[in-house]
């Protein structure tokens, strides 16, 4: 069961600001519909997904060729990362900055788009979240193909059951440089509320989310399915290890520590010690929280980490 402890004061603050975000509506996407992936006008020509199957910057595969850099965002809200306006140029800030982490990869930037949000009202169905629109989900996914780069759809599900509102995002997972991000921190029990207590996941449903993407990849003939779960807190996940390896889906942990460097460090081995076989390690970096503690951490800092990151994601 998620626990009742409240969140640190930083997550907190970051609740508050949940229930007043734009583009976000309580009713869900027409899920039959058809996405708008690949359309075009004479005007405003819509980029083409990645050719023969591939990943943005080529092949199918994605480790260890590639080191991915990403940033997170939703629109029009700056206190939840900085991917909510002037794509193009965040969109080349963070082609740079993956740069300074290659050590020896091809850099791979990557955009994390909050699709599914938590917020502090019930909303109509008292699911305490709500989704994104589609025609903002093809906004970040045109400016993504413009630059060559993965786009992560980011789902916290606040009361809903996360493997149905992964399902709802099927038409965009079906394509080759879409991945998934699921943040159980804002999955909480039927009496909780988003931003007050600690969210929960376990090792068994990471698993079913895992085997479905699995499936997608399959059914596609698509490349590597990128997957990423966050986590702040040793409580927020359980049983870890009985997430199993699934053909074509990479899975990664980000590892969510928040502060000074020492205690981000401590975190990061605390949570990457647990983490089962066959997953992959992923640390955050957060520009507000992290820098009132101090100096953020440097990409030498970040990649001198054991084991060292693979996924490297700044909010």
């Amino acid at each position: 069961m998620p626990s009742s402890r409240k969140l640190p004061a930083a997550t907190a603050a970051v609740a508050l600001v949940l229930g007043a975000v734009a583009a976000c509506t309580d009713a869900p996407a027409d899920v039959g519909a058809t996405p708008s992936v690949g359309k075009s006008t004479p005007s405003t020509p819509t980029p083409a997904a990645p050719a023969d199957g591939e990943l943005p910057r080529g092949g199918r595969t994605i480790f260890p060729k590639y080191q991915l850099v990403g940033y997170v965002g939703f629109p029009g809200s700056a206190a939840l990362g900085p991917l909510d306006k002037d794509l193009d140029t965040k969109a080349a800030r963070l082609e740079t900055l993956a740069k300074s982490y290659a050590y020896g990869r091809t850099p791979q930037p990557v955009m994390e788009l909050i699709v599914v949000i938590a917020k502090e009202k019930p909303g109509r169905d008292r699911m305490y979240r709500g989704w994104l629109e589609d025609d903002k989900i093809q906004e970040y996914l045109d400016v993504a193909r413009k630059h060559r780069a993965l786009l992560l759809l980011d789902v916290q599900p606040g009361r809903a059951d996360i493997v149905t509102e992964v399902r709802r995002l099927e038409k965009w997972l079906d394509e080759p440089d879409v991945g998934l991000a699921f943040d159980p921190e804002w999955a909480v029990g039927p009496n909780q509320v988003p931003g007050r207590v600690f969210g929960h996941t376990s090792g068994a449903e990471l698993d079913e989310i895992a085997s479905y993407l699995s499936g997608l990849v399959k059914q596609h003939d698509l490349p590597e399915k990128l997957f990423v779960f966050h986590q702040l807190s040793t409580r927020i996940i359980s049983q870890e290890k009985a997430l199993r390896q699934h053909p074509g889906v990479v899975m990664i942990k980000s590892v969510d520590g928040i502060g000074h460097r020492k205690n981000k460090e401590s975190t990061w081995t605390k949570l990457t010690t647990t983490m089962a076989p066959d997953v992959h390690a992923g640390f955050k970096v957060f520009y507000k929280e992290d820098a009132r503690h101090g100096p953020l951490m440097t990409p030498q800092q970040v990649m001198s980490l054991k084991p060292r990151p693979e996924f490297v994601v700044y909010e």
